[in-house]
């Protein structure tokens, strides 16, 4: 009996026939050199870096202690949406990840639309990240006197060489980048811990609760303030889709992804809400600032010799781990893309260390862009992109959860069978996930200056996405037409 045949009978028997497994071309030539420690540290580096070691400062002085409360929320659905991929990765692991996914269950268009909303979030974050890594850099005296773009300038370099070798040293690079920032963070919680438990005093104040209810408690300027932070929350969990990245790039998925990413949670309540809190319990919300992170403040304020320098080295450390992991994802994305025609020939290229340095060289570009803006408005640099890259962080979620929906729907027609690790609570867990991030996108704009900005020129986006798509049509239907006869 012939397939044809088979499928007929099974078609006219009332059963949906179940689809050929998906092969995406973007996922061949690559090396699978990571390993089990790389992915878990890259996971842990995904859910630790700019947004809490800098951007928490600024935050905890508009919100006071209640940022607490939305590193959490934030952090819920930021798991919701990991989980999500983690259940796409163990269906089929792709270098290319959700925009793989949106390319099997949306279309040439999905993909289109998903990959370089995701350029989008990653191109501006490298240029936040640059941002921050300079702005750690003037810390000590020996910077003071450099010029902001020089040292963004030198950050993008050194990060950008590193990525170019080989996946190998990109895994050994973030896992000794998350060491440092997990360590850190450990040493800051124990120090923390030790001052609230001994009440021994931090810059004249008693540590323990009282610091929060004698400075107006745990909305100190309102609700209103903690709403409007979300954006920026939203901001400092960016990467923890990275790990569903770099599963394209080890040796069985199936085995290191769900401990990978069944962790993020217990780290996200431990390092974010935890540091937080302890935070908001060592000193006033008015004793930090945007323009420092808030533990160099805390280490500074202790008095204790060298403290602050060892805590802003740290940090920097994680402006530049951020750095690298958006280079990575963004180099393997936009291969998948140009090998189906949404981007540029050029971003599909590898070098011999199986390295698509096309596409990292592009988002380098777009950090040169950074180092521009660091020249022009050094003050306000950081909080610009900040905006931009949330409103594609946001685009990247969401059609991460439109992907989980529609692999639901196929998998209740029976077109596609579930893993056994999978998103609980489905559908309903993706729909109030986009609801969420809709309702971030409205914060945005109610809260007006730079965040509304952002937000108005969401129609500008869209009109690019469907102008570059009419440009690349063409080419995608004809590399598709070239597939299907091959």
């Amino acid at each position: 009996m012939s397939d044809r045949t088979t499928a007929a009978e099974t078609l006219a028997a009332g059963a949906p026939a179940k689809s050929a497994p998906h092969v995406d071309a973007g996922d061949a030539g690559y090396s699978k050199d990571l390993k089990s420690r790389h992915i878990n540290m890259i996971a842990i580096g995904g859910a630790i870096g700019t947004g809490l070691f800098l951007g928490a400062g600024g935050r905890m002085a508009g919100a006071g202690p209640s940022l607490a409360i939305a590193y959490a929320v934030c952090g819920v659905f930021a798991f919701f949406v990991v989980r999500a991929l983690g259940e796409l990765v163990l269906y089929r692991p792709s270098s290319g990840a959700f925009v793989s996914y949106a390319r099997e269950f949306m279309g040439e268009k999905g993909a289109f639309a998903a990959g370089w909303l995701y350029f989008l979030n990653w191109s501006t974050t490298a240029i936040a990240d640059i941002t921050a890594a300079a702005t750690y850099a003037h810390f000590w005296a020996m910077f003071s006197d450099v010029p902001q773009w020089l040292l963004a300038l030198i950050a993008l370099a050194v990060v950008l060489t590193a990525n170019l070798i080989s996946v190998k040293y990109f895994g050994e690079m973030e896992f000794w980048f998350a060491i440092i920032k997990v360590a850190a963070l450990v040493a800051f919680m124990l120090v923390g811990i030790f001052l609230v438990v001994t009440q021994h005093p931090v810059d004249g104040h008693t540590p323990g609760f009282s610091t929060v209810t004698d400075n107006g408690g745990i909305f100190p300027t309102g609700m209103l303030p903690m709403l409007l932070v979300i954006q920026g929350v939203v901001f400092a969990y960016a990467s923890v889709e990275l790990c569903g990245v770099a599963a394209g790039e080890t040796e069985s998925p199936e085995k290191i992804m769900p401990k990978a990413i069944n962790s993020i949670m217990w780290r996200v309540g431990l390092f974010y809400v935890g540091s937080v809190v302890l935070l908001a319990l060592l000193l006033p919300y008015t004793a930090y600032s945007g323009d420092q992170s808030p533990f160099v403040t805390v280490m500074g304020k202790l008095g204790v010799p060298g403290a602050a320098g060892v805590m802003n080295l740290v940090v920097l450390t994680a402006a530049l781990s951020s750095l690298n992991s958006g280079l990575y994802s963004t180099g393997r994305i936009l291969r998948s893309m140009a090998l189906s025609g949404s981007a540029p020939r050029f971003t599909g290229l590898m070098n011999k260390g199986k390295v698509p340095y096309g596409g990292i060289l592009l988002t380098a570009g777009f950090g040169v862009l950074g180092v521009a803006l660091n020249y022009r408005l050094p003050g306000q640099a950081f909080e610009i992109v900040l905006n931009f890259a949330s409103i594609g962080i946001l685009g990247t979620w969401g059609m991460i959860m439109l992907c989980s929906l529609l692999f639901w729907h196929h998998a209740q027609d029976g077109r596609v069978t579930r893993p056994s690790y999978r998103l609980p609570w489905a559908p309903y867990t993706q729909i109030v996930t986009l609801f969420f991030l809709a309702g971030v996108a409205f914060l945005m704009w109610w809260g007006g200056g730079v965040g509304r900005t952002t937000v108005m020129f969401v129609p500008l986006i869209a009109a690019a996405l469907v102008g570059g798509w009419y440009l690349v049509r063409g080419r995608v239907n004809a590399i598709a037409s070239e597939r299907e006869n091959a």
